[in-house]
């Protein structure tokens, strides 16, 4: 995709991911023999469509996600209602199937990711050296008027050595610049042979924290590691693979511990483009990883037992099963289901209103991006609990406080 603008790669990589996501709940269901009537990408007015096998394929004017829908309430739909292959006359493991089969989808697709990376280009190894990079010094900000320059490397705020590299690392230097607006700030500094000390005075932003005006990145250069033979390619891609998955699990649970923070920066396809565009001008490897990064995101955050999310379609029915079949008061269901969409909704209007706001990324390289919990919900029907569609909206966290914490 390099002739491709940086925004259409990754407009391309985020419907790639919501058409797997959706391939899933459809491959699913269709191999079971369970009756499928639409598949779409994107919500509302329809765009464009075509019928194959008595399903409607449809691309729709918002694309927040999308959906499959089953013809299980359709009234004009002339399969019986006692067909036993609608989805809601499926036994609960037919229909546990269906619903998770999204999330395995998009596992399966960012490990395949990371093989075609490992295999085409190699994996990208970090190395890491102490400090934090200066990428770039804004015209007549503090730290412009103090000599900080592009390129610099802080090892030391305050006469504490920064360690090697890493997310924390830049949010330990921010937050000692946060803390200190009006107050100097002593900056040990690298520049090719020099080591110097630079006094920086932050300046006052308007939520009263400090600001000196540069953009951050951790300290490290990447090489690349090709594999010898199809087993050391098989080795790192699952090093890899598992790697990114522990740290989008980690970011999940800094998000729940940091909630109040963390809820502030939820977004969705607008924020994912723009951060993907981003990683897309600095290099394909980047975008690999963007890509992968989301699938996972996308899996881990669906199987949480929360309203709305594929988790919590699967906690219904397991608390059917528990009852020995007897399913939840409809009525109920679609209580406890509306209330997580409602929330969705309310959050992409948010996003919508405030699409303009700029979305902070570091731009080098791409693991420096704290993407955190991409997520789907699946919307219903108020017929049932699948009603005519299992939906997907496509929601995410921006960790968005480290690049210009300074």
């Amino acid at each position: 995709m390099e002739s491709l603008p940086p925004v259409l790669e990754a407009s391309v990589v985020l419907a790639a991911i919501i058409i797997v996501h959706e391939s899933g709940h459809f491959l699913a269901a269709h191999l079971q023999g369970i009756h499928v009537s639409k598949f779409a990408i994107g919500f509302g007015p329809v765009l464009a469509k075509f019928n194959a096998k008595n399903v409607e394929y449809s691309i729709r004017a918002f694309p927040l996600g999308g959906f499959v829908g089953f013809p299980d309430n359709d009234p004009d739909s002339e399969i019986p209602v006692d067909d036993v292959n609608l989805l809601k006359n499926r036994p609960i493991f037919d229909r546990v199937l269906v619903i998770s089969a999204g999330v395995v989808a998009n596992v399966v697709f960012a490990y395949l990711i990371i093989f075609a990376q490992v295999v085409s280009s190699g994996l990208p190894v970090q190395e890491a050296f102490p400090g934090v990079l200066v990428p770039e010094v804004r015209e007549l900000s503090a730290a412009a008027r103090a000599g900080v320059r592009s390129g610099d490397v802080i090892l030391g705020v305050d006469g504490v050595l920064l360690p090697k590299t890493g997310p924390s690392t830049v949010s330990q230097l921010v937050d000692v610049i946060k803390k200190n607006p009006g107050r100097n700030v002593s900056l040990r500094i690298g520049r090719g042979d020099q080591d110097l000390e630079i006094d920086v005075m932050p300046d006052e932003s308007t939520d009263r924290t400090g600001r000196i005006g540069v953009q951050l990145s951790p300290n490290f250069k990447i090489s690349k590691v090709r594999p010898k033979n199809p087993g050391e390619a098989f080795s790192y891609t699952w090093r890899e693979f598992w790697g990114l998955t522990s740290s989008v699990l980690d970011s999940l649970r800094q998000t729940f511990q940091n909630f109040s923070q963390s809820a502030s920066k939820v977004s969705g396809p607008v924020a994912i483009i723009a951060v993907g565009a981003e990683v897309a001008r600095s290099s394909t490897d980047g975008l690999y990883q963007f890509a992968a990064v989301l699938n996972i995101n996308l899996a881990v955050i669906n199987v949480l037992p929360l309203p709305a999310l594929d988790g919590g379609s699967l906690a219904l029915l397991l608390i059917e099963a528990a009852r020995g079949g007897k399913k939840i008061p409809q009525e109920l269901e679609q209580r406890i289901m509306s209330s997580g969409i409602m929330v969705v909704v309310l959050l992409g209007c948010r996003e919508v209103i405030e699409r303009g706001r700029w979305v902070v990324f570091w731009k080098e390289p791409f693991d420096a991006l704290e993407l955190w919990n991409l997520g789907t919900s699946s919307s219903v029907e108020p017929e049932s609990r699948y009603g005519t569609h299992i939906g997907d909206f496509i929601v995410c966290l921006v960790e968005d406080d480290l690049q210009d914490g300074a």
